[in-house]
């Protein structure tokens, strides 16, 4: 009977087990919709929960990296990458959808070849890898069926795409007209005022004069939204002191970076591959007789140095011409030598010594990485426990009473870096912290931990006059020593414009010849500058550095003849001829679309855009 009843128990576990991993499937481990397939569809073409959920997580990490931290969805639907990522799906589908009305497709051989050129599916000796393709693909979830159909999906896409718009050209006036406007230039001459040019310093304000001010200026006087937070936190530095390190384990690190530690004797080399070792040798003679450099032969094989350039090299990393680049101990040329790419000539531009550093010089930097490491691993440890104390209704101060942590209050307000301030983990949480938040464990980018309380919210205020007025006098004179530099250069303008040279006003006098608009500083002053029409006119210009007083000596078309100049251009078409490549894909796509039908499933969206933070 016993045993009876152990049976019946096993099946009931394998009953259970087998009725959560399908509960598991259909609520998406197999992908992020559930049961869910589909966000929607263009004609007979679905637009999967896994392309749409793939495409926006690609477009959150690409906006993540750009603005170097975490971007959240609210943030992404804000700014309009939600719409761009369903906005692109949805043209893809509808790409798709138009291949297939057609007939559109790829043959094997065409999938076969894009799989063997992915980077990520070869091995070390760079040939197709079939363990890291079926690797790759069980980390994205995808069978070799998927991938491959996705694949072949694709590539009918990118066909139909590069009919509609290869051979597209920008007119010639738009790049033209970009390239005048860019590249156009201006000579002239001018001089800057400063307050040094004033006749005495400006005085400082009467008290009605800074009240005018202050009351005229009132957000420059306002203080910021501010929030007074108590928070309690734990970093490795904290702990660092209290970790004991094994002399052991320092010893065993040491050995595992001997690398870093001992380097040998290495060369800064230049290796230059010719097609036969008989090549080789007739380019070696023309450069032992000196009929031709070395950077010539390069420049004769199609090649820049920073082609050739193999770094700072190892005797073992150059194989059978280690030993006679080694053997250099001045820079030159040898060779040729036969190398992994074929029959070479080496040039060794530079020795580079030997370095060993002993145990007991590298002993403090490897006790600081270990405990760093060490302390990192207690703090985690901690977690869990000061989430159960938060849990259980513990307070910030409880924390720093019953755990290692430290009690500490601020009063946080944007742009504020000092202190636990100057973590983007704190800025962040203590932006978005509201009242009535309760306080959780919140990690910081060096492995430490913090937890806050929103004590009081100060709402913008105007500080009150008695409190800033060493700041309002000081606005108060920049302000009038503009005014009185913006009305001196204005009667030296009229000077010049009655003929006086400019060496004759006084001023320290300065000249620029042929430069863009790019190139001129202030931004003010060449906005003024190449909005001068004629030769000899002149401008007085006031920014915040000064006040600016110029005349305008030649106006001069791009410079056709500098390299940058032309690529400049050659950027612009290509540039143009992609702006409108572009547009008219939208255009094509939106035709597709409204031809085909579109049916979007908010609710299959909605349940995406919840697997996100």
């Amino acid at each position: 009977m016993t045993s009876t009843v152990k049976k019946t128990g096993n099946i009931v576990v394998w009953i259970l087990l087998l009725l959560l991993i399908v509960g598991l499937a259909g609520f998406g481990v197999g992908n992020f919709g559930g049961s869910v397939n589909a966000v929607g569809k263009v004609g007979d073409e679905e637009i999967t929960v896994d392309d749409y959920a793939r495409e926006l997580q690609r477009a959150l990490r690409e906006q993540s990296a750009a603005q170097g931290r975490s971007i959240t969805l609210a943030e992404a639907q804000a700014t309009g990458v939600v719409a761009q990522v369903r906005a692109s799906v949805v043209a893809a589908a509808a790409m798709d959808n138009e291949a297939g009305r057609m007939g559109l497709s790829v043959g094997d051989a065409a999938v076969r070849d894009q799989l063997l050129a992915i980077p990520a599916f070869q091995g070390v000796d760079g040939k197709f890898d079939r363990e890291a393709y079926r690797f790759a693909l069980e980390q994205n979830r995808l069978t070799e069926a998927e991938f491959e159909a996705q694949i072949r999906e694709e590539t009918a896409r990118s066909l139909l795409q590069g009919s509609v718009v290869a051979g597209l050209r920008a007119p010639q006036a738009y790049a033209d007209t970009l390239y005048d406007f860019i590249a156009a230039r201006r000579s002239f001459t001018f001089a800057r005022l400063d307050a040094a040019a004033l006749d005495a310093p400006v005085p400082a304000p009467s008290t009605e004069q800074a009240r005018a001010y202050y009351e005229a200026n009132e957000p420059a006087f306002t203080a910021p939204e501010s929030k007074r937070i108590t928070y309690a936190w734990l970093t490795p530095d904290m702990l660092i002191d209290t970790v004991e390190v094994n002399e052991q384990m320092l010893r065993d690190l040491y050995e595992e970076r001997l690398s870093d530690y001992v380097i040998p004797e290495r060369r800064l080399v230049e290796r230059l591959v010719f097609g036969t070792m008989e090549e080789a040798e007739a380019a070696a003679a023309r450069l032992e007789a000196g009929e031709v450099t070395f950077d010539a032969l390069v420049e004769e094989r199609g090649l820049s140095l920073d082609d050739i350039d193999m770094g700072d090299v190892s005797a073992a990393d150059l194989g059978a011409a280690g030993a006679p680049v080694f053997a250099l101990q001045e820079p030159g040329v040898t060779g040729p030598h036969m190398s992994d790419l074929g029959p070479a000539l080496f040039r060794m531009n530079a020795v580079l010594a030997a370095q060993e550093t002993p145990f007991e010089a590298a002993r403090d930097e490897l006790r600081a990485e270990l405990a760093q490491d060490r302390a990192r691993r207690i703090i985690a440890d901690d977690v869990t426990d000061i989430d159960d104390r938060l849990a259980a209704g513990a307070t910030v101060e409880d924390l720093a009473k019953e755990t290692g942590m430290e009690l500490g209050e601020i009063t946080y307000y944007p742009g504020l870096q000092d202190g636990i301030a100057a973590y983007d983990a704190f800025r962040e949480a203590a932006a978005a912290l509201q009242e009535g938040d309760f306080p959780e464990v919140i990690e910081l980018e060096d492995g430490g931990i913090f937890a806050m309380r929103l004590d009081e919210v100060t709402a913008p205020r105007l500080r009150p006059f008695e409190e800033v007025s060493d700041a309002v006098t000081a606005g108060w004179q920049a302000e009038e020593t503009r005014r009185l530099l913006a009305e001196k250069a204005t009667a030296l303008k009229a000077l010049l414009d009655a003929g006086d040279a400019f060496e004759t006003l006084g001023l320290t006098v300065e000249t620029a010849e042929g430069l863009t608009r790019g190139a001129v500083t202030p931004v003010a002053l060449a906005k003024r500058l190449f909005a001068l029409e004629e030769v000899g006119q002149t401008a007085v210009v006031e920014d915040a550095s000064g006040v600016y007083l110029a005349r305008l000596d030649a106006i001069l078309p791009p410079d056709d003849a500098d390299p940058a100049t032309t690529f400049l251009r050659q950027t612009l078409e290509g540039q143009a001829a992609q702006s409108l490549s572009q547009d008219i894909y939208a255009y094509f796509a939106e035709s597709l679309v409204s031809g085909a039908g579109l049916t979007l499933d908010q609710t299959a969206m909605n349940a995406v855009h919840a697997q996100f933070p």
